[in-house]
């Protein structure tokens, strides 16, 4: 079977599989106090341009999402989000479990709009009720959004500044953060996102680790008491080493960025043989994440040879899914597909 469903198949990189062995041995100091964590977190902080940066390593994405959001928000406040966004979807309820609500605006092409962003706040704090119902605190994006699709530069500003208007934190889900910068169609850098958002996280999981993502506060700002919060919602591993082991080699020469790049060619290569082939694109994302519409025979055809991600019904014969590319992807894999199709 050719694997497409999603793009934390394979385990990890090789240099970061050499960096917890040579690591293995030594007896290290626990909960990312480490030589290992200590200096992955000096890395992650001078590539985003922020040396006074608070950084935190921690063992998932919902974790990571559930913990900055609940660190963030008082208990009568909710997190705004596109009606798309990954928190709102696919995140079985983590951030509603841990007492906060996601109040969802419609999204465009899987974004927040900063105009749409901007009238629900205003109609919110207009409202004359606004003290019996759930307070907007903080903003959530992801970069790349679910459906693998990019916010600009200015369209990032605008929503910045918008969020400023209203001190709000922005936050920015970077579960595939490497791929999206990877991306040619992105005008966005690692120190623009640090310097345009009040907290994001560079995804690990998907992007060449075994687990683990870093939680970046750009500002030196982090709540109170981070790391205590961390541990009272099950993110923080004793073993800290794990991930400060593997993101120490992904932020050496450049590697994080250099195999992101592996997910942006193939899927580049994919896309193209697609659009030969005249398959209808469902949205047109230029990251790693290809969703076109097949008839459900082809799919069913297609299922007995490929792992792809059923994403929703598109009408009565037809269904979107999702192929997605990773920094592990072959070209020999991507080939093999395009001849199945």
């Amino acid at each position: 079977m050719l694997h497409f469903e999603n793009d934390y198949s394979e385990g990890a990189h090789p240099n970061v599989l050499r960096r917890l062995i040579d690591t293995n041995s030594a007896q290290l100091t626990g909960y990312g106090e480490d030589e290992c964590s200590v200096e992955a977190k000096r890395k992650i902080a001078q590539a985003c341009g922020k040396p006074d940066a608070d950084v935190f390593l921690l063992v998932g994405g919902t974790q990571s999402n559930q913990v900055i959001i609940s660190s963030l928000l008082t208990s009568y406040e909710g997190v705004v989000a596109a009606d798309t966004g990954h928190v709102s979807m696919h995140e079985a309820g983590a951030i509603e479990t841990a007492g906060h609500k996601v109040l969802t605006i419609p999204g465009v092409n899987g974004k927040i709009e900063a105009d749409a962003l901007e009238r629900f706040l205003a109609a919110f704090f207009e409202d004359p009720n606004h003290d019996h119902m759930v307070f907007p605190g903080m903003v959530y994006i992801s970069y790349p959004t679910e459906y693998g699709t990019l916010y600009s530069k200015d369209e990032l500003t605008r929503i910045s500044s918008v969020c400023h208007r209203y001190d709000l934190p922005l936050y920015a889900d970077g579960a595939r953060l490497g791929y999206a910068l990877a991306c040619p169609q992105s005008d966005l850098t690692l120190t623009d996102i640090a310097e345009l958002c009040d907290v994001f996280y560079i995804g690990g999981t998907k992007v060449g680790a075994l687990c683990g993502e870093a939680v970046v506060f750009p500002g030196g700002n982090a709540p109170a008491h981070m790391l205590t919060m961390i541990k009272q919602h099950g993110a923080l591993l004793a073993k800290g080493r794990l991930v400060g082991a593997q993101f120490d080699a992904l932020f050496t020469d450049d590697l994080y960025m250099r195999i992101s790049r592996n997910a942006i060619e193939t899927a580049a290569s994919l896309r193209e043989a697609l659009i030969e082939r005249g398959y209808r694109f469902y949205i047109d994302s230029p990251t790693n994440q290809i969703f076109i519409i097949l008839e459900d025979s082809a799919l069913a055809r297609l299922a007995k040879d490929v792992i792809f991600s059923i994403w929703e019904r598109f009408d009565d014969e037809h269904t979107v899914i999702r192929l997605a590319t990773s920094w592990a992807t072959k070209q020999s894999d991507v080939d093999a597909l395009i001849a199945l199709l």
